[in-house]
């Protein structure tokens, strides 16, 4: 892609994704990632009425007199952005590849944090650390994210997955918002996951195409492995193989969501041929009525 194309399509996912982050954004964005606590801020004298479980007993001691801690509520998230660019990610057999619509969802998600004055950073991963772009608010930013994620031509084609969330957790020492975009193909992640979820609050968003769950009968089919490309041929034609190809997405779409509940983080699942925005709006409806209950 050269540069001239490449920044059309920036702007064009910049004209459509700031719009529907807008959307978004008075949808439930502000209040679902909201009230990560209180931080402390100062001492001050203590005064009647005052809630003594406030008081700092370290500076009393050292004063001689009361003092109490002084806390404000933390408004400002960080937003992380884990995307998955390994060969399966340029998979595609509808409207767009799963890249692009990973794109989209990235473009929307940042849109939506900057308007919440949040920062946003990401990093893209295969089976290597592509890219880490550190967090930071403004719109050149997010439009240098897009422009990564766009062109970024990775080094690996094969997913690990718990190396990304590992580098996350080493290199993101703030609390933030980690949204993990990806097929979830990969294995022997589970623990990272649980470990960063501690830190952090985490989204799995699976991205996924139709073609992945419903094989079409089409005769004698040669396929490809897209990040061993190791090549088979298979009878489409064949009931039974359908249905079983559609059973394994099935228990692997479940059996992910439940690794992510398992390990304390969210899960959504969305296919390519449906529009997201729907899908995210449920999600942070959802989210907010968690918050306020919480």
């Amino acid at each position: 892609m050269d540069t001239t194309e490449l920044l059309k399509k920036v702007r064009r996912i910049e004209i459509k994704t700031q719009g529907l982050s807008s959307h978004l954004f008075t949808g439930g964005y502000q209040s679902a990632f909201k009230g990560k606590g209180m931080l402390f801020s100062d001492v001050r004298v203590y005064q009647e009425g005052d809630d003594v479980r406030a008081i700092d007993w370290n500076v009393t001691a050292r004063t001689g007199e009361p003092f109490i801690k002084v806390f404000e509520e933390e408004r400002e998230n960080t937003v992380m952005l884990v995307v998955d660019v390994s060969g399966s990610a340029v998979f595609g057999s509808h409207a767009q590849f799963k890249a692009e619509y990973l794109t989209e969802l990235c473009a929307v998600l940042a849109f939506s944090a900057i308007a919440n004055n949040d920062k946003v950073g990401v990093m893209l991963f295969s089976d290597h650390i592509e890219l880490y772009i550190p967090p930071k608010k403004g719109r050149q930013h997010i439009l240098r994210i897009i422009r990564e994620v766009l062109s970024i031509q990775p080094v690996g084609r094969k997913t690990d997955l718990g190396k990304a969330l590992r580098y996350i957790h080493t290199g993101v020492k703030k609390r933030c918002v980690c949204f993990v975009l990806s097929d979830f193909l990969a294995e022997g992640y589970e623990e990272s996951l649980r470990v960063l979820a501690k830190q952090h609050d985490c989204i799995g968003i699976h991205c996924w195409d139709p073609l992945e769950r419903d094989l079409p009968d089409v005769g004698l089919l040669r396929v490809a492995d897209a990040e061993t490309g190791e090549q088979i041929w298979v009878d489409t034609t064949s009931y039974e193989l359908r249905r079983q190809y559609w059973h394994s997405f099935q228990e692997h779409t479940a059996a992910t969501q439940s690794l992510f509940r398992r390990a304390g983080a969210d899960f959504l699942s969305v296919g390519t041929h449906q529009p997201y925005t729907n899908a995210l709006l449920q999600f942070f409806s959802k989210r907010s009525k968690i918050v306020a209950h919480g």
